[in-house]
């Protein structure tokens, strides 16, 4: 009962057809899947490089001296 005999490879073959129709539509769905990979990994990559950037921009700022901050007191008031 291990072994699978011809008929019940034939049937699961038929089972495999019906579901994914032939004519092509197996390889279109792993087209779709692969546009859909190469999307998500660009994603990360420019999730990445944002994150870089971000960075940078706050250690680029200089901190505000203790007159501006008086003065931003100042015109508050």
């Amino acid at each position: 009962m291990g072994v699978m005999g011809i008929w019940q490879w034939v049937i699961v073959l038929a089972i495999v057809l019906l579901l994914f129709g032939g004519r092509g539509k197996i390889s279109a769905l792993m087209g779709d899947f692969g546009s859909g990979l190469k999307s998500f990994k660009k994603g990360l990559k420019d999730e990445d490089e944002g994150s870089d950037d971000s960075k940078a921009a706050i250690e680029d700022k200089p901190a505000m001296s203790e007159e501006t901050k008086s003065e931003d007191k100042d015109k508050a008031s």
